[in-house]
């Protein structure tokens, strides 16, 4: 894999799977890249919601807007600059606020299998 550079133009951002919020994600970086992360681009609508436990360890950088992430150990709000970590097994809910957020994330190993 060589050296790259990636914009939000470059994703593709499609529904966050298994949800029907407002939330869309698009991987840049995955096993079909052979990299042992995946990296890509997530947009969150204004006040969406969207509960899961954390399958990989999930590192989000907040780009724009804000989010809040609430699991039993506490909760933590997130902005422009800012990085959001979710350990693996950990129940979250994510929360975007009134104008929405876009986020850049690495997951360690893949978060799912790619699209062929």
């Amino acid at each position: 894999m060589k050296v790259q550079k990636f914009a939000i133009a470059d994703a593709t951002l499609e529904r966050s799977p298994g949800q029907d919020a407002d939330i869309a994600v698009g991987n840049l970086v995955d096993e079909r890249h052979g990299g042992p992360v995946t990296i890509g681009y997530g947009r969150y609508g204004p006040d969406q919601s969207l509960a899961e436990t954390i399958a990989v360890d999930d590192v989000m950088i907040v780009l724009e807007g804000r989010l809040t992430v609430s699991s039993d150990a506490g909760t933590v709000t997130a902005g422009p600059g800012e990085i959001v970590y979710m350990p693996k097994g950990q129940a979250v809910t994510i929360r975007s606020h009134a104008e929405g957020a876009v986020t850049a994330y690495v997951t360690y190993p893949h978060w799912r299998p790619a699209h062929a």
